[in-house]
């Protein structure tokens, strides 16, 4: 009896412990892990990341230039990391003018955001998943959202591959580590993101003809003719679409070495974007140029809005054995993955939105479910064809993991009218291959193995005709 009563003292003790160690926990309120800006030409975000939820209220200023976006902040304490937050806006940020920070209240800190032109904030917060706890997240987006396929038509430069960048870099190692700023607008977007809308006073006629126009003037000759009523040919180039898996609060798998794979993708991509903008017959499209976080189906829908006649992903791939190792090509699949691991691949990309943070109050699941799930058997049996062609290149850099395409149903690939593939050039979870992936030769080597695909495949299926705009 003597024993029962003690461990009821016993455990009636702990409880009260327990209870005291929450309220203390609650009073102190949430304190502040990491503070980020992720600058890019779509939108720029900040994030706070904190260990437990934050009570926070927003609105916005317009009635005096320059518009601000306020947030107040309850129950966190106005820190010297916080306080970091003003110097990690740089100068050239597309959106972001100058941020304030204040004590306003006693238990409230306030945030005074001030905004590059019109632009629509969204203020949202994320529960912990992946490696992030609680994360508070500011989006800024221009009014007007910037049109890929007029960049695309106005820019006349070949895309120049980028200077030394170590894949290990600092940046690269640390995903709490703020990003430097966009880089210069390439083919893919502009830097300007009014160049991106006709004025006002621009009716569709005259766009097109402006379009026309420059496109023609832009276009050497091009495999693709499409004949006109006066026996005279329109030539048009061949959009390929490069997308760069991961980005921003998304690092993608992570090597021992510390090696981001979203860094050795976006080396990669733009290697190959300069291989392609060199080419006379052919024009780019990246789909991110930096480091800043592209849900998938914006990835897809840019494609989609430059009538893109391929488009690639690319990858680095991880498994939770190290010595799994070799270059895979991915198609997507109707009827259900080829393999097991296939299955666990798609799956575990498919999460990128959940990592990289999406605000799912202004998700239309309309428009999404059209996006992701739309799919034809042409476009599976054209992207098996285009990835047999790149495995065949990419077997003279690597070893194959799987000698034939792979298939599964990743969401970046599910464009209905376009072929695409996912190409894992090599396993980032593999010490050796990781130290290849950080090479810069060997980027290269991955770059012009995917070109010399492409190639192939179109030297064996022609584009189809289109008009002069795609």
């Amino acid at each position: 009896m003597a024993d029962t009563s003690r461990r009821r003292l016993l455990k009636g003790a702990a409880a009260t412990a327990a209870l005291a160690a929450m309220t203390v926990r609650t009073a102190r309120g949430a304190s502040l892990l990491a503070v980020r800006v992720w600058p890019g030409p779509d939108y720029t975000r900040v994030t706070l990341e904190h260990d437990e939820p934050l009570k926070f209220s927003h609105f916005v200023l317009r009635d005096a230039p320059p518009p601000r976006l306020v947030v107040d902040l309850e129950g966190i304490a106005l820190t010297a990391q916080l306080k970091e937050l003003v110097g990690k806006v740089k100068g050239d940020d597309p959106y972001i003018a100058a941020v304030r920070i204040g004590q306003n209240r006693p238990d409230v800190v306030r945030l005074v955001i001030e905004l590059k032109g019109d632009l629509v904030p969204q203020v949202y917060q994320l529960d912990p998943i992946g490696p992030y706890r609680y994360r508070l997240l500011f989006d800024l987006y221009p009014a007007s959202a910037n049109d890929p396929l007029m960049a695309l038509v106005r820019s006349t430069t070949a895309v120049e591959e980028p200077p030394s960048e170590p894949a290990d870099s600092a940046a690269a190692a640390d995903p709490s580590a703020p990003p430097a700023a966009a880089p210069a607008a390439t083919a893919s977007a502009p830097a300007d993101p009014s160049a991106t809308a006709p004025s006002a006073s621009t009716d569709s006629s005259d766009l097109g003809r402006e379009i026309e126009r420059a496109q023609r003037a832009a276009e050497p000759p091009a495999s693709a003719d499409r004949a006109r009523p006066n026996g005279k040919a329109v030539r048009r180039l061949i959009t390929v679409a490069i997308d760069a898996g991961h980005g921003g609060e998304d690092p993608g798998a992570t090597g021992r070495r510390g090696t981001h794979e979203k860094a050795v993708t976006l080396s990669v991509a733009r290697r190959l974007a300069a291989l392609i903008g060199n080419d006379s017959k052919m024009r780019v499209l990246l789909t991110r140029e930096g480091d800043y976080f592209v849900k998938l189906d914006d990835r897809v829908r840019k494609a989609q809005q430059v009538h893109a006649d391929l488009f690639v992903s690319i990858h680095a791939d991880a498994w939770i054995r190290s010595d799994a190792r070799g270059s895979t090509v991915f198609a997507l699949s109707e009827r259900g993955a080829s393999s097991a691991a296939a299955a666990a691949l798609a799956r575990h990309e498919n999460e990128s939105d959940l990592i990289g943070g999406v605000n799912l109050a202004r998700y239309a699941p309309p428009v999404r479910s059209i996006v992701l799930d739309l799919s034809t058997s042409a476009q599976i049996s054209d992207s098996l064809r285009f990835g047999g062609a790149v495995l065949h290149e990419l077997e003279h850099v690597n070893r194959l993991h799987h000698p034939q395409v792979e298939q599964a149903g990743f969401a970046v690939l599910k464009a209905p009218d376009i072929p695409s593939i996912l190409v894992e050039t090599a396993f980032i979870s593999n010490p050796d291959e990781e130290l290849r992936l950080r090479d810069e030769a060997y980027q290269r080597q991955l770059a012009q193995a995917i070109f010399n695909g492409i190639q192939r495949y179109f030297e064996r299926n022609p584009p189809p005709t289109r008009n002069p705009v795609g």
